[in-house]
């Protein structure tokens, strides 16, 4: 309800934050539409805007899956070295709001890095050096990891020294991240590449097994997650 100056100030703001990252990736959101006063029992729902957007592909011989491919293969995290995360980027998070039944705090984005980080992503990807590429959004890495894994049917493992905060390594969604893998001969191409547009990278594992696992914390067979990942929303809505 735009008449709610707080709702007003949201929307405001986010239209700004839209306006600004279209500048920043020179990709113009060239039409809008808005439904407003959606609210249930007084309540007003998330502030969420979606965009959709259209890529150009010029060669497309040359993609990359969300899925971990082979065995063997190294898993490299793109971006922010949330390894050793900031409880601060648990802020907005499926974690906190599931766990911790917390719908709070102020997420954050570098824009100059987010650019930075998916142009050295497409590079990767165009000249065939990574394998697979998947964001880590919604759950944080473990979530991103184990969506490589499930796609892939093949298993992983972080066995990276894990720093700080687990929940927040695993669960924060904080910005700027992306989870590639690719064969161990192309890590020197990768380094290269990434180093010469200032991307920070971090080696975090290897595609390996039935199941996914970090370092000790946590561990999950590949077919337990593909069963909770279909059948999660057929169990929200229908009690399955």
């Amino acid at each position: 309800n735009p008449e709610r100056a707080e709702v007003y100030y949201q929307l405001e703001n986010a239209i700004a934050g839209m306006a600004e990252a279209s500048r920043r990736f020179d990709a113009p959101v060239i039409s809008g539409n808005v439904s407003l006063y959606n609210e249930s029992h007084g309540e007003g729902i998330y502030p969420t805007p979606v965009v959709g957007a259209l890529g150009v592909t010029e060669d497309v011989t040359t993609y990359a899956t969300v899925g971990f491919k082979d065995d063997g293969d190294l898993i490299v995290l793109l971006g922010r070295d949330s390894l050793h995360a900031d409880p601060a980027d648990l802020a907005g998070s499926e974690y906190l709001e599931l766990v911790h039944g917390l719908v709070e705090g102020q997420p954050r984005i570098d824009l100059d890095l987010e650019v930075a980080v998916q142009r050295a992503c497409r590079d990767l990807v165009s000249s065939g050096v990574v394998k697979s590429a998947h964001d880590c959004s919604d759950g944080g890495l473990a979530v991103a990891i184990s969506e490589c894994a499930i796609s892939g049917r093949v298993g992983a493992r972080v066995d990276t020294a894990l720093g700080g905060r687990w929940d927040a390594t695993l669960f924060a969604e904080g910005q700027s991240r992306i989870v590639v893998s690719l064969e161990p001969a192309r890590l020197d191409d990768l380094r290269t590449l990434c180093d010469s547009q200032r991307v920070p990278w971090t080696l975090i594992g290897t595609v390996s097994g039935d199941s996914v696992e970090f370092s000790g914390f946590l561990t999950a067979s590949v077919a337990d997650l593909t069963e909770a990942y279909k059948s999660g929303l057929p169990a929200a809505l229908y009690g399955a």
